[in-house]
């Protein structure tokens, strides 16, 4: 067990790592839980680099960790994940600036929003929380490989309870829009992902893990009405462990999966208050569900993902 738990922060369970030498990509680093996991990494001494879609965010949280770390070196670099052009952009640029990454955090998500599309058609959650990102690991994996830690973190949910990935209609175009299904589906799809890409690189030194960092209130909710959230208060009153946690209690089931040292060799595995989680099908408020680890679902999303980017992966 690692000592640490629901209410641990990034600082607490990074407080006995020497970063220094390590670079850090974490995608969603303009704001919220991207933005505290960059910030305890460079407190530590990690060069972090930012990744999200507006400039002038980005310019701001660097300089708020700047003024909170002295010395910290911080990057950033632009990439909307609703576009598989920005998305290749971004990988191009990350390869011809830096040298390697020795973890790469993907943060980055959207949450509960109108149906809409990506500039490629795709329905706005899974193409911006699991295919943007499963693009960008792709370009940014020969910089991974050259790094040191060689960890992969993928932001989950215990949202993922919600939808298993439904591959005859995964963009909503035959079926009634739910944007909490499709919260679900894409969030089901990150750990499925993280399954797939374990099994390819782990005779490489690789791990990979999914993580749900807890309910926490940031700039992820920015869809919801006061309805939704009146929702989500009464439903939390039917999950009697259910707490909510500060943005630094959020992001330290990232930092844990990200630097850990019992978890070398553990890829392939979900995590929740910085540990790894059960398999329970039962559990309305912890556990993963059994569908998630589905090796055979990680194959089609794998194989549908591929399809969708107009690419192989090339692990």
């Amino acid at each position: 067990m690692s000592g640490f738990g629901a209410t641990s922060t990034a600082d607490e369970v990074l407080a006995g790592h020497d970063l220094s030498g390590t670079t850090v990509f974490v995608t969603g680093g303009a704001s919220g839980l991207g933005q505290e996991t960059a910030r305890a990494m460079a407190a530590r001494g990690a060069h972090v680099v930012l990744a999200a879609r507006d400039q002038g965010k980005l310019d701001a949280a660097a300089e708020v960790i700047r003024a909170d770390v002295a010395g910290a070196q911080v990057d950033t670099i632009v990439v909307d994940f609703a576009s598989l052009a920005s998305v290749r952009a971004c990988g191009d640029e990350a390869v011809s600036r830096f040298a390697k990454i020795d973890l790469l955090i993907n943060n980055a998500g959207v949450m509960a929003c109108p149906l809409s599309q990506t500039k490629d058609g795709f329905e706005m959650q899974l193409g911006t929380n699991h295919l943007g990102h499963f693009l960008l690991t792709n370009y940014l994996l020969p910089l991974v490989e050259n790094g040191v830690g060689r960890r992969i973190v993928n932001l989950s949910s215990l949202a993922h309870h919600r939808s298993q990935v439904d591959f005859d209609d995964p963009h909503f175009r035959n079926r009634p829009y739910d944007k909490w299904v499709s919260y679900g589906q894409s969030k089901t799809a990150n750990i499925l992902f993280s399954v797939a890409l374990q099994e390819r690189l782990a005779g490489r030194g690789f791990d990979v893990f999914a993580v749900h960092p807890g309910g926490i209130m940031t700039n992820l909710g920015r869809h919801l009405t006061d309805e939704d959230r009146a929702a989500m208060m009464a439903m939390m009153k039917d999950r009697p462990n259910f707490a909510w946690k500060t943005i630094p209690q959020g992001a330290a089931t990232t930092c844990w999966a990200a630097t850990a040292g019992e978890l070398q060799g553990k890829g392939g595995v979900y995590c929740e208050d910085c540990h790894i989680a059960v398999i329970d099908d039962a559990s309305m408020s912890s556990g993963v569900r059994s569908w998630a680890y589905d090796r055979e679902a990680a194959e089609r999303l794998w194989a549908m993902s591929e399809d969708m980017a107009g690419e192989p992966f090339r692990p």
